[in-house]
């Protein structure tokens, strides 16, 4: 039988995100319920609350970086039980059979994956809600299990922002002495640093600003570039393996390029949309330089950082609210007027 929970939700695009009740499904053989102890916040939470791309359903409930503890777990559950720690992120189902899901890139289903929140649920009906909520089931495939090592409200970001940068740098396999560069120091980009820093490469930031200079040494980059002068961009000229690119709106990166190596890969993990100025194929021809995309990460690939990070001591920088406080976090968020995740403690839910 459903149960209902608390939760935190928006019923429309310009409404603000309010107290509601939803229904959270019962507890199947293979399912596991999760108390929500943090829940980060994401761009693509605002997104969704506020109708951006154009296909949210109301009511709306985001969250999709949880962290809690597990409070009941089902008949055939065999890596979980009662009291443990436990994360969802991006993904809670997916079709198991096609090539993708044997691959264990979930996150590029051949029939579309089911996301945490604003997907349809094929249990209750309807669409599933987020982690803004008291508790969450999820099949045990689609739970992580968090490193008890580590700042469970910090380790609450890398469900997304860790995941989604990670990936690109496993898959374009940076190691020890790659040459990576990160355009954007956001959420994202902060992630970046620290993990590809944490893989033992020489990192770089791409910046628009000097001001984010201190703060990109401080989590660990090598260098910053400021990329709106042309000098400093001309003496990292063929310079990099990888760059992971986390800016979200459209820009040009033409100018970055001309920043890679033979053979490199600047890969788009922010923006989605249309390229403008064009892409320029001179430089890429010419080095076999490439322009690629990434999103998210697949189950054991999440599994694999999280682990990663509990050996290395590596989790996000965050600021703390309350649930109450969340529309106020959004309009700051828009301002980028956050170092560099806010995550709720879902106590604050319960009060």
């Amino acid at each position: 039988m459903a149960t209902h929970t608390k939760a935190f939700g928006t019923q429309a695009t310009d409404a603000p995100l309010l107290e509601m009740t939803i229904e959270r499904r019962a507890i199947g053989a293979k399912d596991i319920e999760i108390d929500i102890l943090y829940c980060g916040v994401c761009h693509s939470d605002l997104h969704t609350a506020r109708n951006d791309w154009g296909f949210t359903s109301y009511p709306a409930v985001p969250g999709h970086e949880i962290v809690g503890r597990v409070t009941s777990v089902g008949s055939e559950v065999t890596n979980f039980k009662v009291g443990d720690l436990a994360g969802v992120g991006c993904i809670v189902d997916s079709c198991h059979t096609c090539d993708s899901c044997k691959k264990d890139l979930e996150q590029y289903c051949l029939t579309g994956f089911t996301g945490t929140y604003n997907s349809p649920d094929k249990h209750l009906g309807g669409m599933t809600y987020g982690g803004y909520s008291e508790k969450v089931v999820v099949e045990e495939h689609f739970v992580l299990k968090v490193p008890t090592n580590l700042d469970l409200a910090a380790v609450a970001p890398l469900l997304c922002a860790g995941i989604t940068t990670w990936s690109p740098l496993r898959h374009w396999k940076v190691t020890k002495g790659s040459k990576v560069a990160v355009v954007g120091l956001g959420g994202l980009g902060h992630m970046a640093i620290k993990l590809a820093k944490g893989l033992g490469a020489e990192v770089t930031l791409f910046s628009r600003t000097p001001d984010k200079e201190k703060d990109a040494l401080d989590l660990g980059a090598d260098a910053v570039i400021i990329s709106t002068d042309d000098n400093q961009m001309k003496s990292v000229a063929g310079k990099f393996d990888v760059i992971i690119d986390t800016v979200p709106y459209v820009h040009d990166i033409n100018p970055y390029i001309a920043t890679l190596g033979i053979s490199g890969t600047l890969v788009l993990v922010g923006y989605l949309g249309a390229l403008e100025p064009m892409l320029q194929t001179v430089p890429m021809i010419l080095g076999r330089k490439a322009v690629a995309g990434s999103v998210i990460g697949g189950i054991a690939e999440t599994q694999e950082m999280l682990d990663f990070c509990g050996k290395h001591n590596i989790v996000s920088e965050i600021e703390i609210i309350k649930m109450q406080d969340i529309n106020e976090a959004y309009e700051r968020m828009l301002k980028s007027d956050v170092r560099y995740r806010f995550v709720i403690d879902m106590a604050s839910l319960k009060e």
